[in-house]
């Protein structure tokens, strides 16, 4: 692995993460076409750099998470996380054979691309009027339910989120922005779990390459986090879904393409 592959999975990492189309999913494709060993270092590599993605909501989002302190708005961020951390560490083993399989990727990008273009078609949620604040106890431990569906590759952690933020009835603006916010200690975790795979790996070239991919990240998930919020307010998830249609069909050509 050398900086350019770096500063490309920075740009995926960066670009997908808060978009309802899998990160998870690219990272994995991505690292096969550059055709980079899935070592320790990779995997590692990969959740390291998504606390670039973290800092990126935390600076967005600055007054929310920092400026206007509402222990309220810190609790529901906390029962919607518990779903997906007990999930987790329960399913750890499970999840990473999973990671490796581009198949499944392909086929629940096509899956997930259908059920969001089908949504949109029938206009289920455009009378959603539900704001964030409007969140029960019990709608946070539902949406970490949701969020949980991605530990599935492929399926997208904040593509999860947003659906089952819309069946709560909160407006689409809305269950983008907490899928964001749910996102902050999801894969705040997640990297926390991987720092001692990453500790062995640790050199000059190593950090060299983590720090470029991680700053790399950061920079392109601002970028992507304040067009998605337009997109969805004038577009809506149509063109996501087709995008995924499109990525889920050439992934499967790619994996039988011989």
């Amino acid at each position: 692995m050398n900086i350019l592959d770096a500063i490309i999975l920075g740009i995926v990492e960066g670009l997908t993460e808060y978009l309802p189309i899998s990160s998870t999913g690219h990272l994995i494709a991505t690292s096969q076409f550059l055709g980079l060993e899935q070592t320790e270092f990779l995997k590692s590599f990969e959740i390291g750099i998504q606390s670039g993605a973290i800092l990126s909501v935390v600076i967005v989002y600055r007054n929310r998470f920092l400026k206007n302190f509402d222990m309220k708005f810190y609790q529901k961020l906390f029962f919607a996380f518990i779903p997906t951390a007990i999930l987790g560490l329960v399913l750890k083993h499970l999840i990473d054979g999973w990671l490796e399989s581009l198949l499944l990727v392909a086929i629940t990008t096509l899956l997930g691309g259908i059920f969001l273009i089908w949504m949109e078609r029938k206009n289920l949620f455009d009378k959603n009027q539900k704001v964030i604040d409007d969140l029960s106890i019990k709608d946070c431990v539902l949406l970490g339910l949701a969020q949980s569906c991605a530990m599935i590759p492929g399926t997208s952690r904040s593509g999860a989120t947003i659906v089952g933020g819309l069946f709560l009835g909160l407006k689409k603006e809305q269950a983008t922005e907490f899928s964001f916010f749910l996102g902050v200690p999801t894969l705040l975790a997640a990297t926390i779990l991987k720092i001692k795979d990453v500790i062995p790996h640790l050199n000059m070239e190593t950090v060299k390459i983590l720090t470029v991919g991680w700053i790399v990240s950061f920079i392109v998930a601002i970028i992507a986090i304040k067009t998605f919020i337009k997109i969805v307010s004038s577009k809506g998830f149509t063109g996501f879904g087709i995008y995924r249609i499109i990525f889920g069909v050439f992934l499967i050509w790619f994996i039988y393409r011989k």
